[in-house]
């Protein structure tokens, strides 16, 4: 069987209608039949850990989306938060399973995804709160699609075939997103009173979570050094610009810089969370955790 491209043949299995990604259904591995060689000069452990970053990026906003299944203001704006969770963890399965073979230690998206704790998860901070309020929601994924759009273009260069294949369907994807938010954004700061000043107070809400995105570890550079990865702060001018547009059409102020946290030494990237992880995670593992070795 031939592909166009090799995002295709990750994704060829999904066209089995009894593939599912839910714990116990059973599934095949997203990466069958594919090269998964890495790149010469490439650490298996260092690219594992960035695969986990980018796929836990994904895996915990997809998890937080959810949450508006039932709860959205309009049946059309909870299917279109239902489907970019859905992106998200497209993503994320890939992601993860692309970190547990390159490590070598044979872990697949369920082990990865259900049977890790809190510290082991390398997600930044921003995709953890609650959702707030529908305003804060939309805050929070403009600033979280904006920033993974960029990073997302760049990894489609990545000399690792199989990131770069996910990188360049996922931008695809999250240029819808980044372009949902924004006009919601636009919407909710240019309409009425109540609705400046919600869209106003998510922003705000989110902001000292911003800085930390554009914040390398050492993971990201070694990846980088490699040719596999790219460095965060190399997309904060184009995240900048986006925002000031957007807020600008939304006539709205940004946070001032001043007002921002400081970033810690240890981010969400090195294991350190905010308090709220471990109840999602609570929610999220507890069917895998109680039943193990279930199928159905």
């Amino acid at each position: 069987m031939s592909f166009d491209n090799a995002y295709e043949a990750l994704t060829a299995a999904e066209s089995d209608s009894e593939s599912r990604w839910a714990f116990g259904t059973g599934f095949d591995d997203p990466l069958s039949g594919m090269d998964t060689t890495l790149p010469d000069g490439v650490d298996g452990a260092a690219f594992a850990r960035y695969c986990l970053m980018l796929g836990d990026d994904a895996l915990i906003a997809s998890q937080r989306l959810t949450e508006w299944v039932t709860n959205a203001p309009e049946l059309e704006d909870e299917l279109a938060l239902a489907n970019i969770a859905l992106d998200l963890l497209g993503q994320a399965r890939l992601l993860l399973a692309r970190a547990g073979q390159a490590d070598g230690s044979g872990r697949g998206e369920d082990e990865l995804a259900y049977f890790r704790d809190e510290r082991e998860f390398r997600n930044v901070r921003l995709v953890e709160p609650p959702n707030g309020d529908f305003a804060h929601t939309i805050a929070r994924l403009l600033a979280f699609s904006t920033w993974r759009l960029a990073l997302f273009a760049r990894l489609a260069d990545s000399r690792d075939p199989v990131l770069a294949a996910i990188a360049a369907k996922g931008a695809k994807e999250l240029a819808y997103h980044r372009e949902y938010t924004a006009q919601w954004t636009v919407r909710l700061g240019d309409g009425t009173e109540v609705s400046h000043a919600r869209m106003q107070q998510g922003l705000d809400a989110v902001w000292p979570l911003v800085d930390e995105l554009f914040v390398p570890n050492a993971t990201d550079r070694e990846m980088v050094a490699a040719g596999v990865g790219t460095d965060p702060a190399q997309v904060r001018a184009e995240f900048d610009d986006v925002l000031e547009q957007v807020v600008a059409a939304a006539t709205l102020q940004r946070p001032e810089a001043s007002a921002l946290a400081r970033v810690a030494e240890q981010t969400g990237r090195d294991g350190i969370h905010t308090e709220h992880l471990g109840d999602l995670l609570a929610e999220m593992q507890s069917l895998a955790r109680a039943h193990p070795e279930a199928t159905w």
